[in-house]
């Protein structure tokens, strides 16, 4: 039998990265506690509308909902249309003018006076502003749209007219700046502004300067930029970033619906960094989600977002149908004041959107994590392919060598990606290699009491799920900076850590037991691959190699947001009871499938099942630590909240494991009664 040898200085060398990362650790959880300031916004013009379809004053909507809990309000840019369905404009194109003129219907003498002196073009759009604030604001960004001269001013008699040469249909649509009116009227109203303009074609450093000029004397909050393009692509993001930082305003980024860094913005990555990262993670529940949702659906999605995902700006939607026995108002000021009332008792408050501190973790504690990954890495490769102490060390000392160099020169983001992917698949795999050396070198009696089988069970779970926890903490903090948190940057390897520790704990379990039972293994693995090469091949086996395959690309797909795999109803249901019990809800690879397979292979290991049944079990196993160490990798999710998903999934996994137990021991109870009953008729 070959013997295993666990390299003491190798194993120093991780505690000492673990102590760095418990370092890393806990500053990150002190940063995280210290941004818990939710920003609840609903746009004004959904605001205005919901005055129109109740029937209520405008003012007793906002003050109620300023009341239920909302901190903002988002003003867009005004348009042509907008304007002209708020009568603040009246707008015309020049061959309506004209038809009107020929056919008689056109009565108004100075408007005719215009058609007779042959100022009136057919291809033009005229617009009739009905204040003076309105005039000018619709003269300067039409001029900056389209450029001084192709605009022009017309007197109507007493009424000044703006003449654009145009497309008529184009410009009524078009983004034309932020009404002065509507954000004045939203502060006085003691809500901030949430800013949404646009970018400008051919942008140039005026167009940028006007736009904040104009948001001179508001009370704003953040600017979450309409459209495809921040405001200054491509050339005066600059410009941009300089005036956000003079106003001291915070950036919103939109989470993609697909919950994958943002909705794409050209620029918006730029502007982040020269912004200093002083932004906010923002969701908005999409609106053919909503229409399907419940009030308390949506109230749970929000909170559940902040609460995980490090959302810091919720931009909420009306609901456009009321709920049972409420008007649209009163529903609506429920969903307000239930998100505000839930979010509270969670511990975070309403108001200006939080924001990260520029946080990065010391160089040497990288280092020191970077020392660490590699040892766990020459650990791994000693307990397949046993070598002399004086290798692993001339392994460890190269390797590090090598990775830290660009660490110390302050260029190591690559290296510190391939620690944490390391991290991500050695720890849960050493884990579970050592566990196995447990079971290989240790003696069971297969007569131990059921209930022993389970404290022991649970306690080798709960054993080895903390040395998984190393790897979570080694990727939480290797990673663990404000460009991570804020998801400009993401760990890129999730979807390997689903396979790759599976991979490595297989090589490990050919080297330590036969497959097929039997004589006295020498860790031939080779020889056992060879032979399940050899063996024949039965329907049955390729029913469960489909159904193995199956498995493995729904478990896959149900690992990410990109794949579609739907999720059964009542599991939905189970999660949302979940969330309700825990602190964290445990993630459902491990307390359904990881962790009752664990406590089975420890009951495989007692009653002496067949070899490769016990193999399947530690695989399956495997699926469960390594989801344990995964769920540090989703960078925005604090901490604590990941540690406490964990630690969560360990110990109702172990239930759910004892259960487990528990069926099999009676099912085997059940066919070995059968059994001596058939043999009895026989």
């Amino acid at each position: 039998m070959t013997n295993f040898k666990y390299n003491r200085w190798l194993i120093g060398c991780i505690i000492v990265g673990l102590i760095a990362a418990l370092y890393i650790g806990w500053n990150r959880h002190i940063v995280e506690e210290n941004n818990m300031t939710v920003e609840l916004v609903f746009d004004y013009d959904d605001i205005v509308e919901l005055a129109r379809i109740e029937g209520v004053p405008m003012q007793t909507v906002m003050e109620q909902m300023k009341d239920a809990g909302v901190s903002s309000l988002a003003v867009y840019e005004s348009t042509l249309k907008k304007l002209s369905e708020n009568g603040k404009a009246a707008t015309v194109s020049g061959s309506a003018l004209l038809n009107s003129y020929y056919s008689g219907l056109l009565t108004e003498p100075s408007w005719c006076q215009l058609i007779e002196k042959g100022l009136i073009v057919p291809e033009n759009i005229y617009i009739v502003c009905h204040d003076e604030t309105t005039f000018k604001e619709v003269k300067e960004d039409l001029e900056r749209r389209l450029s001084e001269d192709r605009i022009s001013i017309l007197q109507a008699g007493n009424v000044r007219v703006i003449s654009a040469k145009a497309n008529s249909e184009k410009v009524l649509k078009w983004n034309l700046g932020l009404s002065t009116e509507e954000m004045r009227i939203v502060n006085e109203a003691g809500f901030y502004i949430v800013a949404r303009p646009s970018n400008y074609q051919a942008v140039t450093q005026s167009d940028i300067g006007s736009v904040f000029d104009r948001l001179k004397g508001f009370n704003v909050s953040d600017i979450i930029f309409s459209g495809d393009e921040v405001l200054g692509h491509p050339d005066y993001i600059t410009d941009t970033a300089n005036a956000f930082q003079a106003d001291e305003l915070t950036l919103g980024l939109i989470e993609h619906p697909q919950q994958l860094q943002f909705f794409k913005q050209e620029g918006l990555m730029e502007l982040v960094k020269k912004n200093h990262y002083k932004a906010a993670r923002v969701y908005s529940i999409p609106k053919d989600e909503q229409v399907k949702m419940k009030v308390n659906q949506a109230v749970e999605r929000l909170i559940l977002t902040d609460e995980e995902r490090n959302v810091r700006i919720n931009l909420m939607r009306i609901f456009e149908k009321p709920e049972s026995g409420m008007t649209l108002l009163e529903t609506n000021l429920k969903y307000v004041k239930d998100v505000k009332d839930g979010l509270e008792e969670k511990g975070f408050t309403i108001g200006r959107a939080g924001t990260y501190e520029l946080y990065y973790p010391q160089k040497i504690c990288f280092i020191l994590l970077t020392v660490g990954a590699v040892a766990a890495g020459v650990l791994y490769l000693s307990l397949v392919f046993p070598m002399r102490n004086r290798y692993q060390y001339m392994l460890l000392i190269l390797i590090s060598a090598i990775l830290i160099t660009p660490l110390a020169l302050g260029k190591g983001a690559i290296v510190r990606s391939a620690v944490a992917l390391a991290s991500a698949n050695l720890f849960p795999a050493l884990a579970v290699i050592w566990q196995m050396d447990r079971w290989r070198t240790g003696k069971f009696s297969s007569n131990m009491p059921l209930a022993k089988i389970m404290v022991a069970g649970a306690v080798a779970l709960i054993t080895t799920g903390f040395l998984s926890f190393i790897g979570g903490a080694y990727v939480a903090s290797i990673l663990g900076d404000v460009e991570y948190f804020l998801e400009i940057y993401i760990f890129r390897g999730v979807k390997l850590t689903f396979i790759l520790p599976i991979i490595l704990v297989t090589i490990a379990y050919l080297r330590r037991f036969n497959l097929f039972g039997g004589e006295e293994y020498s860790g031939n693995i080779l020889g056992q691959v060879k032979k399940i090469l050899d063996c024949p091949v039965y329907v049955k086996s390729l029913i469960f190699f489909a159904v193995a395959a199956v498995g493995a690309l729904i478990f896959i797909g149900r690992s990410g947001h990109t794949m579609g795999v739907p999720v059964p109803a009542i599991e939905l249901k189970l999660r949302a009871f979940l969330e309700q019990v825990f602190y964290a809800r445990p993630r459902s690879k491990e307390l359904f499938i990881g962790h009752p397979a664990f406590m089975l292979a420890v009951m495989a290991v007692y009653k002496k099942w067949p070899n490769f049944l016990f193999f399947v079990l530690v695989i399956v196993a495997t699926i469960g630590q390594g989801s344990l160490v995964e769920t540090f990798a989703h960078l925005r999710t604090p901490v604590f909240m990941s540690f406490m998903r964990g630690l969560g999934g360990l110990v109702l996994g172990a239930g759910v494991g004892m259960i487990a137990m528990l069926l099999a021991h009676l099912l085997y109870n059940l066919s070995s009664f059968v059994g001596r009953g058939t043999t009895k008729d026989e």
